[in-house]
């Protein structure tokens, strides 16, 4: 538990993040360890060496332990007070979701610090808004994003791989309360985070991983919470909604697939409903929003549908038989961590540097759920030989 490597503002500077995530003030903090306010502002600001028996109490009191705030590799992120700034994170479920993507996000960069890598970042250029219509924009930057990621007009069946693999974004999926969607935030160090809602179905899970996206790309700087139910009132979150349909439903191709479908018809029918939504992996109420903002469906065509029965997943199955029941996303083929957390938690569990029990409090996972994701691992090296080892 050596400081040596540490100096006294570094250390002050993990002691206030960690204050400030456990809601104390400098004055209920500094009365735990018999000291005035001012005593420990100076410590905070590096001024003032904090005593070893001072460091137990505070870490104590901050929910967290003496070594995890001196060890080098150990991260400290501020990501939960400036989510509790926001006016939707006076929710608990909100809360605890923000304290679990920080939790997330620190696991991860330090795995990173101790097997010495490091994430390569390909972000987009930044789209900040303009004047005028929002929506007009997220059409547009939507469609710039696509042609950058090569997506084509197919649909997108894996959102979490392309975040994490194609652009370099920390996103995890995890059971979080059902009223939270997303999060999102960016850090300096760690960069653009964010957390999705494993208990939504699939295709609402990619929804929400690229509402978030369209706020990576408009206003990155700015922590946002997705809740349930939420009215997209503000400029940002119009964006952000329409960028979400225009990414996942790009206009032209849907425009295409549409023509195709109804060809010879004279009625919108469940069936095409089915068809499209299933072919472009989004819900049917969200294909039918976009057919209706394309002018391809009258205005409140969901709503009728909704009056007369709904479209339901025992009429998708008459539809689409077998097909109905295989999702095209790869969400829940993840695992318990994105592809490239699942990586670094396998090498350093090989290298000896963390053990089981230390993976499972690092990354907020029982054993079991631990041994899930090193299955196999110890066989790795012994499979490999010479001619596929990767050059050093």
């Amino acid at each position: 538990m050596s400081n040596e490597k540490l100096t006294d503002v570094e250390i002050g500077e993990r002691l206030r993040l960690a204050r400030e995530s456990a809601k104390l003030t400098q004055a209920e903090a500094a009365a735990l360890i018999g000291a005035v306010r001012t005593t420990l502002v100076a410590i905070e600001q590096g001024k003032r060496r904090v005593q070893m028996d001072e460091l137990q109490k505070l870490a104590a009191a901050y929910r967290t332990s003496a070594n995890a705030l001196l060890r080098r590799e150990a991260v400290h992120l501020d990501m939960v007070p400036r989510f509790r700034k926001l006016r939707e994170s006076s929710d608990d479920a909100v809360e605890k979701a923000t304290r679990l993507l920080n939790d997330l996000v620190r696991a991860e960069v330090e795995l990173e610090n101790a097997l010495g890598v490091s994430r390569i970042r390909n972000y987009p250029p930044e789209r900040p808004l303009l004047p005028g219509d929002v929506r007009a924009q997220a059409e547009q930057d939507a469609q710039e994003l696509r042609d950058w990621l090569g997506l084509g007009p197919g649909p997108v069946t894996d959102i979490v791989s392309i975040l994490d693999l194609q652009m370099g974004v920390r996103v995890y999926v995890r059971p979080l309360d059902g009223k939270v969607s997303g999060l999102f935030a960016y850090d300096d160090a760690a960069g653009a985070c964010i957390l999705l809602n494993a208990n939504h179905p699939p295709e609402r899970v990619t929804q929400s991983g690229t509402h978030e996206t369209g706020h990576f790309v408009s206003t990155r700087r700015q922590p946002e919470v997705l809740t349930e139910n939420e009215r997209f009132a503000s400029r940002e979150e119009r964006y952000a909604n329409a960028f979400q349909r225009a990414f996942l439903t790009p206009a032209r191709a849907i425009r295409q697939r549409f023509a195709a479908i109804t060809a010879g018809q004279s009625h919108l029918t469940r069936r095409h409903i089915i068809l499209l939504s299933h072919a472009f992996g989004v819900s049917r109420e969200a294909m039918v929003r976009r057919l209706e903002e394309l002018k391809l469906a009258r205005d409140g065509t969901w709503d009728w549908f909704v009056a007369n029965g709904g479209i339901t997943d025992e009429q998708a199955r008459q539809v689409l038989g077998d097909l109905a029941d295989r999702s095209l996303h790869a969400v829940r083929a993840q695992g318990l961590v994105p592809p490239r957390l699942a990586l670094l938690v396998r090498e350093a569990w090989k290298k000896e540097l963390y053990s089981e029990g230390q993976l499972a409090r690092l990354l907020d996972l029982d054993r079991h759920e631990v041994r899930e994701i090193l299955e196999g691992a110890e066989n790795e090296e012994s499979e490999a030989n010479e001619l596929v080892k990767l050059p050093s």
